[in-house]
């Protein structure tokens, strides 16, 4: 098998960083040496097929995003991306893994919805992968298959509050799932915003004439997030269910997350960039291009973006630094705008939820590194190790040990990324959500357990590079 000496670098992982050389044979690391060691005598230079000179240069584990939906049917179309292009927009950001939501829709078998997604994913993905599985019937069958989640690798599961007659469970739905997940030690995953009355407040927009994308987030108010937040929380301390909260935005509902941790539940949660880093404010108005008014379907996505009056970024930012907040991943949901976005034209609750960022999410996070929000250490453990211990992946991901998969980045801190739709854009999508966002850093070089997928500017890799990875339970629970 191949064999490659990554020298010079600088190892980040999440409890330190230290000079060294990472020794990769054939799909897995063999050993992280002193910088220069000789093994069994021989330099190692001279013995390996390549050697990667990361000199001044970041090594950290590549990043797993938990949180993608690829090729996921919604208001009346289907995210823009397939697994075959938005695991390589993955790969060129620095993402090695991604964790898609395998679906049941309401009168579809478990079985069938898993199944489903295997075969659109198979053969087709540029990183490895694994799945949740959306429960969007709570029945007394699915509710039996779900035991038999973790027999295929499949550790979680996600419910949703939100979106009556699509996915929406109620209270004793999400109730009898959560004794499963109390009883099996799947991890439930929550999107917490209340569907029945959002719907209420949206078309009580619509009939003034609001229709404009703005409105869909003053819909979504942070009340909703808040309430569902809480009410979830709740219902995992009943039934001792461990609970995961996706897509934090509002900071009132950091609030309910950072409480129920500081009272011993296994509640954790996990925001998104477009928190961080964008508003409600941006989907105001005109913006210069085609779209006018409606430029603002862009940046629609649920939960939506918060108002940049009320401060949530600035303590979605605390969180990720006091562990409040455990990880981000994208919730990438991309639709373009043309045929997509456009669906939602003079009615705002008809627009496809959702924003392209699995291409992104290593840089801009990197971005706070520079901007003072997170050491380089905490860069690694929201985007890489944690992920991977969340969700039944560590020791194989999320770390640079003897033993686990070479997946590695080699990230240089001094370089530099103009993200833009004519720049550095791989997202099957007709427009950037970060356009014109310039990073202060760069992906060099992004190995997928030991092949070299990205390096100098160029794709290397093929579809059907990446492995299915069944998961275990998450290391959280107690």
């Amino acid at each position: 098998m191949a064999t490659t000496l990554i020298t010079g670098g600088t190892v980040v992982s999440a409890t330190g960083r230290s000079l060294a050389d990472v020794l990769v044979d054939g799909e897995t690391i063999r050993a992280v040496l002193e910088p220069g060691s000789r093994l069994l005598g021989t330099d190692l230079k001279q013995s390996v097929d390549t050697v990667v000179d990361a000199t001044g240069k970041y090594v950290i584990p590549g990043g797993i995003d938990a949180h993608t939906h690829m090729q996921m049917p919604f208001g009346g179309t289907e995210a823009s991306d397939t697994f075959e292009t938005g695991t390589r927009a993955a790969a060129w950001g620095g993402t090695t893994t991604i964790i898609d939501f395998a679906i049941q829709k309401y009168g579809e078998r478990v079985e069938d919805g898993l199944a489903a997604w295997h075969e659109k994913a198979a053969g087709n993905c540029a990183v490895d992968y694994g799945f949740h599985q959306i429960i969007g019937d709570v029945n007394d069958e699915s509710l039996k298959a779900m035991r038999g989640l973790l027999d295929e690798g499949v550790s979680s599961f996600k419910l949703f509050m939100a979106y009556p007659g699509v996915f929406y469970s109620d209270d004793a739905q999400v109730l009898k799932a959560m004794q499963v997940s109390a009883d099996t030690g799947l991890m439930t995953m929550m999107h917490a915003e209340n569907g029945p009355a959002i719907d209420v407040l949206a078309q009580q927009l619509l009939a003034q004439g609001k229709t404009d994308p703005y409105f869909h987030g003053i819909a979504r108010a942070w009340q909703m997030e808040e309430e569902a937040t809480h009410r979830s929380i709740m219902l995992a301390n009943l039934t001792g269910a461990p609970l995961y909260v996706v897509h934090v935005s509002a900071k009132q509902a950091v609030a309910q997350i950072a409480t129920a941790r500081d009272g011993g539940q296994n509640v954790f949660g996990e925001t998104c960039p477009q928190y961080l880093y964008l508003s409600l404010e941006d989907q105001l108005g005109a913006k210069g291009d085609q779209w006018g008014e409606f430029e603002g379907a862009k940046w629609v996505c649920s939960t939506p973006l918060r108002s940049k009056h009320e401060h949530h970024s600035d303590e979605l930012w605390t969180a990720l630094r006091t562990n409040d907040i455990q990880m981000v991943s994208t919730d990438h949901c991309p639709f373009c705008m043309k045929d997509q976005k456009e669906l939602g034209l003079g009615d705002f609750s008809k627009i496809p939820n959702g924003i392209g960022s699995v291409e992104h999410r290593m840089d801009l996070l990197f971005q706070g590194v520079v901007d003072g929000h997170l050491t380089p250490e905490r860069w690694v453990e929201i985007t890489a190790t944690t992920p991977a211990r969340m969700f039944g992946l560590y020791g194989k991901k999320g770390v640079i040990q003897p033993g686990a998969d070479a997946d590695i980045v080699v990230y240089d801190p001094k370089g530099h990324t103009s993200i833009g739709l004519e720049k550095t854009h791989h997202m099957n999508m007709d427009y950037s959500a970060w356009e014109g966002y310039e990073i202060d850093g760069h992906v060099d070089t992004v190995m997928s357990r030991g092949r070299v997928i990205v390096d100098a500017d160029a794709y290397l890799g093929t579809a059907g590079d990446g492995a299915y990875v069944k998961r275990g339970l998450s290391q959280y629970l107690l």
